[in-house]
């Protein structure tokens, strides 16, 4: 787990940083073991942290904050969301900017958290709300988001889809209905891969619960996104809709994956040979091959199934020494 961090000083200034090990980096700054800012302004105190599944997502942070002004600063200490986010759209260098996620007129908290759980989880980062029905912010979509708290704490609100969208030069409008409207149609793979090629920002538009984007909304968009689903039953919920997307993004990016694991040589054929020959045996005592006219078809069935696993030395020697047991048991009766 990393993190990314404010100290408060003793003059009462702010030092920013990103760490590993956020409990021994604390610790070394109060001792005055790191040289720098905090070295000659103890005692300092810890007054703000965020954990980040990735490096470049605790260095990233910590650089934005760091670049904050003052006041912003204090406004994230006493949990002010609107100072800190009067200046959110211009924080992240646009070069790597990942697209924006646009829920546009939601209606339960409950689903802006689990949108949210959706897209920290591949990597999204910005929400924007465009007049959620219950307002902002909502207590119930803390607990659905399950830990996405960075998405719900930055997420900007919008009277407007047109406000919304300004700064960006690619907007996408996910539906899975025509409208009407003649656009370009791509899947999540392709918007994935032309908003990555392309210079500016992007984002993508996702409707409300019940009815999705309305026309006008979609008439805002340069391209209408669709997945492609059963023509009998298109009914996503809006959770759904973003991981889709979410996961399509995030195949691009560096995020953490199941490790490759080797699975070892496979064996001589000889020693195969070895297995299958001692399992032969102990079937022919067995008297298996039964009726003997269907002997041939089941050894060839037998050399056929055990011929697909490509087996490692050390599993056939752990096969014969089952069988070894097994066939030892039967002759002690």
């Amino acid at each position: 787990m990393f993190h990314a961090y404010i100290l408060r000083c003793a003059d009462g200034s702010y030092f920013t940083g990103h760490t590993d090990d956020l409990a021994h980096s604390l610790a070394e700054h109060q001792a005055g073991a790191v040289p720098g800012h905090t070295q000659d302004r103890l005692p300092v105190e810890l007054v703000w942290s965020e954990a980040f599944a990735q490096e470049a997502g605790a260095r990233d942070r910590a650089e934005q904050v760091g670049e904050w002004s003052r006041k912003k600063k204090d406004g994230l200490l006493r949990g002010d969301w609107s100072t800190v986010s009067s200046q959110h759209v211009s924080d992240a260098p646009a070069a790597t900017r990942a697209p924006v996620v646009v829920l546009v007129r939601p209606q339960l908290g409950q689903n802006i958290g689990k949108a949210a759980r959706a897209m920290l989880n591949f990597g999204l980062v910005e929400m924007r709300l465009v007049a959620p029905r219950d307002g902002w912010p909502n207590p119930e979509a803390g607990p659905a988001a399950s830990g996405a708290d960075q998405v719900l704490r930055d997420a900007v609100v919008y009277e407007t889809v047109a406000e919304a969208v300004a700064d960006c030069a690619h907007v996408y409008a996910t539906t899975v209905r025509k409208r009407g409207i003649t656009k370009p149609v791509v899947t999540p793979e392709a918007a994935a891969t032309a908003i990555r090629a392309e210079p500016g920002r992007s984002a993508i538009l996702f409707g409300p619960e019940r009815s999705g984007l309305e026309t006008d909304d979609v008439a805002l968009a340069r391209t209408i996104l669709t997945v492609p689903i059963n023509p009998d039953f298109g009914s996503l919920n809006l959770a759904q809709a973003v991981i889709l997307v979410a996961y399509e993004w995030s195949k691009g990016e560096h995020l953490a994956s199941p490790p490759v694991v080797d699975l070892g040589e496979a064996a001589p054929h000889e020693e195969l040979e070895g297995m299958i020959g001692q399992l032969d045996d102990m079937l022919e005592a067995a008297r298996f091959y039964y009726p003997p006219e269907r002997a041939a078809t089941s050894r060839r069935t037998l050399r056929t199934l055990l011929t697909k696993p490509g087996w490692t030395s050390q599993e056939i020697r752990t096969l014969r020494g089952v069988l070894s047991a097994l066939d030892g048991a039967k002759r002690r009766r």
